[in-house]
């Protein structure tokens, strides 16, 4: 359920979330329908990080999805089963992971007092946000709630699917690892302020062009010039993503989580054995790249189906 990667702003190509081109990233998320073309699906609740504000100032940060939108630094993507990672121009480099129902990210900074936010030289100073908007900016109402002390940060949001009638819930649990909290807030639009931490009832559309509303969380320098984002989803309630984060990824372990992942990936493909004899390079990366792809959907939504609860297997796209 779970699938965790860049996205980016490339009209009537990013229906996946990544696109393999120059356009910007817009975020970091968590759940994604891949192979359906048309217009963009899921992309729901990204993060983006800035390596700080300008003159250390929450408020100077671009908040909405345009807005801080940034070029990737040129090959620097790089995509293996279970893994994604991507540097952009703004001294962050991202990589992730996942579980069934968690993503678990990576942010890598350099070790150097101040950092390059795109634009300018910024005071290191991480700030990370988490909007409730999704790719086809489809939302319709949302909620979202940072709790100071610890920062986790909870949310939820009312969706259209990219094909097909009627609306589904989406809802997620995220929680931080590796700086101390400086300063957390709430935003809305171009607008961040460090009250309240609670927003509810907040509706897109005519009222809210952008679609951007969120939570942000700014840290102090991290302690080993990185910062651990773990995100549970759930089609069910913010209760059920945290739940799923903390049985999956119980200790923000990358290397442990990766490897899991890693292992569940060489366990389906393993059902294939290839004799190569006279096959080019070229012809093996694309049969197993397609045998990759028959296994990205539809996805696991076992106890997340919203219209009744049961363990019995269920999958859906």
């Amino acid at each position: 359920m779970a699938k965790a990667s860049a996205d980016t702003n490339s009209p009537g190509e990013n229906a996946a979330g990544f696109v393999s081109d120059d356009s910007p990233i817009t975020g970091f998320s968590h759940m994604h329908d891949s192979g359906t073309g048309g217009s963009p699906s899921m992309g729901n609740f990204p993060l983006f990080v800035h390596p700080g504000c300008p003159d250390d100032d929450f408020t100077q940060c671009a908040y909405t999805m345009m807005g801080r939108s940034l070029p990737r630094k040129n090959d620097t993507a790089f995509a293996s089963p279970g893994y994604f990672s991507i540097e952009l121009n703004n001294s962050v480099h991202a990589e992730m992971t996942t579980t069934q129902h968690a993503a678990l990210y990576a942010f890598n900074f350099p070790d150097d007092d101040v950092q390059f936010d795109g634009a300018t030289e910024v005071p290191y100073s991480p700030l990370i946000l988490v909007d409730l908007i999704d790719l086809g900016n489809s939302r319709r109402q949302g909620g979202v709630q940072v709790y100071e002390d610890s920062g986790r940060i909870i949310g939820d949001g009312i969706y259209s699917p990219s094909f097909g009638i009627g609306e589904y819930s989406a809802f997620f649990c995220a929680d931080f690892r590796g700086a101390a909290i400086r300063k957390t807030g709430t935003f809305i639009s171009v607008q961040a302020s460090e009250e309240p931490k609670f927003l509810d009832g907040v509706r897109a559309g005519f009222s809210l062009p952008s679609g951007s509303v969120g939570a942000w969380i700014q840290f102090e320098r991290p302690r080993r010039n990185r910062i651990l984002a773990r995100v549970g989803v759930s089609f069910m309630s913010t209760d059920q993503a945290c739940a799923n984060a903390e049985a999956e990824i119980p200790n923000f372990n990358f290397g442990k989580t990766l490897r899991a992942a890693e292992d569940a990936w060489r366990d389906k493909l393993s059902a294939v054995e290839v004799d190569a004899t006279g096959v080019s390079d070229d012809m093996q990366k694309a049969f197993w790249s397609g045998l990759y792809r028959t296994l990205l959907s539809p996805q696991n939504y076992t106890g997340e189906n919203q219209a009744y609860e049961s363990d019995e297997p269920y999958f859906d796209s």
